[in-house]
């Protein structure tokens, strides 16, 4: 049997198998074998197909239209477009352009018709918005705007009712067989033996069926509900904006026409708009149009669709167009579900409900034979095979039935039920334990896993970050909450410095909420960093509307770095960068010592800075280096930020603490046979104190940096990789390397 298995269903994979391989266990079935019954949890690859030649066709047409609609408007330009009038409806709710024609504009990268609008500070003010300060929204203003330019959700289809679960369970191949029987038995027994005595065994196979019928429904309308529940919480998504005068964090389904969104890396855009200001944004519009290539968003360019993704840089968008009017939206209606992938034990479990289901036909249909021989053979021998009576009907139909409840008995339709309900229910436990499966094959496969490969920040550490230690001006400090005493030991000129550094290079930003409190935005390690400037007396608005941004290049996993050039209140030019710091501290040639003198750095003072991050990161401690540099004048905000001749102005240790309960966990996992690796992109002492906190990191195990890890050869990696319990610092394309040798 398991020969058999490996032979014809080996090739299905715990994730993304390929639909031949899906499609070539599905045809082992007949008609007996209930297909659709059978594969009503899996995957509908005859919709997964049309979904997929209708996604192509519309992201074909989409791709055509946005380049058309780009080539016909620059031909027309020269032409004045008719005079657009504002419906009366979207004028008596207090605005001056209506949702189709917001759509159009974004939709058609109408570069002419945003300028007949006035461009985006135009089209914000037929919005009745701010770009700086969003919108100014109460409940009824907000009330107001859904009526005339709708929501941000999509149509979805509705939730089917338990007697939709009851009607497809009928359709299933057997039952109807056993209805038939169950029909006929009725029909014949009450003729020849009377009501109620005749009409027994045909109750008795309707109740049956009922019995069947009702259990099934109810389990799939059932699992329905967890999975709509899990659903719900897939589309928990959030993210900043700002309105009322202050930036918060917003559901995207709250998101309205004339809504500020801040973007950074990584992001999806929620909606459709016009981009409002930003540094270096690279949009992703694959999922859309198909093109690989990234589009360059910026003032002269400033269409953002949603669906799409921020692939470098950040920006503000103002929102446009929301829900179904959006690209995306009219993408999505056109679409149908495809289902999810089977897992492997799915696939092997209806293999052999399918192999048995076989071998129960088998001998149903032997036994059907045997009992109609029997019969003959009785009415040969008593001359009576040409008169057939009412009895013998009944004994005949009495022999299909046996067959069929042959058939019903050996097929275990119930065993993939029983494993996709208990996949359910597993993923109904480990979201309330807040952790969000996505895929029943997750539920399976991690029930297999001899290794983990865990992320360290956010993961085992609790992601709330502070600056617990500083070395400013070549100067090591313990940082507590009053920072009167580090404030002393430096000279002014350095706390300006590190004021400036730290408030314009930033993703981060501090806002004053609805309440009138000071609330801090951005990454832990931002936040982390505006809390201690802000510690040390500094004013975040104060410092950035004394300079002037000319410049931002967004922090970048690669480069892991980040830096601005700013445009100095008396002339000039400053460019600020912090960002790993061996990497940071190796493109200084200056230091700014106690005395707030710029000093070349000699080799005794780079090795006091090399140990000093030694010694934070051997405390379990992040260590960011900041360092500025004076730019010519002639400098242009097309030319890269430069990478050398910095000035080191200090580098800050930040403390994450390690979750409660990890260490533990990770003994249990080790307890059962489980090896858990941290894999991050901290710095590599870092990484080995926080793993010894843990127990990831014991006596015989390896830690290695992802630079010598990319040099060893095959052979020594498969030596290697067993013994290894902390890769650091790592790029992603290391993960899959370890990983395929792992299993």
């Amino acid at each position: 049997m398991e020969g058999y298995l490996n032979e014809n269903f080996g090739g299905v994979k715990p994730k993304h198998s390929s639909d031949e391989v899906l499609q070539k266990w599905r045809e082992l079935c007949s008609v007996v074998k209930n297909p659709k019954r059978r594969f009503r949890f899996t995957a509908n690859l005859s919709k997964r197909y049309e979904a997929a030649a209708m996604r192509k066709t519309n992201q074909e047409k989409l791709r055509i239209a946005v380049l058309v609609s780009k080539a016909a408007f620059q031909f027309i330009q020269g032409v004045q477009p008719s005079e657009y009038t504002v419906p009366e409806e979207v004028k008596s709710a207090g605005y001056q352009i209506c949702a189709d024609e917001l759509g159009s504009i974004v939709e058609g990268h109408d570069v002419k018709k945003l300028k007949i609008h006035g461009g985006v500070d135009g089209i914000a003010e037929k919005l009745t918005t701010s770009i700086t300060n969003g919108l100014n929204a109460d409940t009824e203003s907000i009330t107001r705007r859904v009526g005339v330019y709708g929501i941000n959700k999509f149509t979805e289809s509705q939730t089917r009712g338990f007697f939709v679960f009851v009607w497809e369970a009928l359709q299933d191949m057997t039952l109807m067989i056993l209805g038939v029987c169950a029909f006929v038995s009725l029909i014949v027994g009450i003729i020849m033996e009377g009501w109620p005595k005749g009409a027994h065994d045909g109750l008795g196979i309707v109740a049956s069926i009922l019995l069947v019928v009702f259990v099934t429904a109810t389990s799939d309308y059932r699992q329905s509900l967890q999975f709509k529940d899990l659903d719900k919480e897939k589309k928990k998504i959030s993210i900043q904006v700002t309105r009322n005068g202050y930036r918060q964090k917003m559901s995207i389904y709250d998101l309205l026409p004339g809504d500020i969104v801040h973007l950074s890396i990584g992001d999806q855009v929620p909606a459709d708009g016009l981009f409002v200001s930003g540094f270096s944004v690279l949009i992703d519009e694959s999922s859309l149009t198909g093109e690989s290539e990234p589009v360059m968003v910026s003032a002269d360019n400033p269409f953002l669709l949603s669906g799409t993704k921020v692939q470098d840089g950040s920006c503000k968008m103002m929102v446009t167009t929301v829900g179904m009017r959006t690209q995306w939206g009219k993408l999505m209606a056109t679409l149908s579900e495809g289902g999810d992938d089977e897992t492997p034990l799915q696939v092997k479990l209806n293999g052999v409900a399918t192999i048995i289901g076989k071998i129960g036909l088998f001998f149903a249909v032997v036994t059907f034979a045997v009992l109609v021989q029997g019969l003959v053979s009785r009415k040969l021998r008593e001359g009576t095979h040409w008169s057939w009576s009412g009895d013998d009907a009944l004994e005949m139909l009495e022999f299909f039935a046996v067959a069929v409840t042959i058939v019903v008995v050996a097929v275990p339709e119930g065993l993939p039920l029983a494993v996709t309900l208990s996949l359910a229910f597993a993923m109904k436990k480990m979201m309330n334990d807040k952790a969000l499966v996505r895929h029943l094959a997750a539920c399976e496969t991690m029930g297999s896993a001899t290794s983990i490969c865990s992320d360290k920040t956010g993961t085992l550490t609790t992601n709330h970050m502070t600056v617990v230690k500083s070395c400013i001006c070549m100067n090591v400090k313990d940082v507590s909450k009053a920072n009167k005493d580090l404030l002393s030991d430096l000279p002014d000129f350095a706390v300006k410095l590190l004021l400036q550094s730290i408030f314009n290079n930033t993703g981060g930003e501090v806002v004053v909420n609805k309440d009138g409190k000071r609330e801090i935005l951005g990454t832990p390690t931002e936040t982390a960093l505006l809390e201690f400037a802000s510690s040390l007396g500094g004013d975040f608005q104060a410092e950035r509307q004394a300079s002037k941004l000319v410049k931002v290049e967004p922090f970048n996993s690669t480069k892991k770095r980040m830096g601005v050039v700013l445009e100095l209140p008396e002339g000039g030019l400053r460019a600020h960068t912090k960002g790993a710091s061996e990497i940071i501290l190796a493109n200084c040639d200056k230091v700014i010592n106690l005395n707030g003198e710029i000093v070349p750095l000699d080799e005794a003072s780079i090795d006091h800075l090399n140990a000093t991050i030694n010694q934070f990161a051997s405390e379990a401690l992040r260590t960011l280096c900041l360092a500025y540099t004076e730019l010519e004048s002639g400098f242009s905000p097309e030319n890269p930020i430069p990478v050398s001749g910095y000035t080191c102005i200090g580098i800050v240790g930040i403390k994450d603490p390690v979750r409660p309960g990890v260490k533990e966990s990770v003994a249990v996992c080790r307890a059962a046979g489980i090896t858990v690796r941290m894999v991050t992109g901290d710095n590599i002492n870092t990484a080995k104190a926080i793993a010894r906190e843990c127990g990831i990191l014991t006596d015989d195990g390896i830690a290695i940096e992802g630079p010598e890890f990319r040099e060893k050869k095959q052979e020594e990696l498969l030596e290697l990789i067993p013994k290894i319990q902390v890769l650091a610092p790592f790029l992603f394309m290391d993960l899959p390397t370890m990983m395929i040798i792992i299993i």
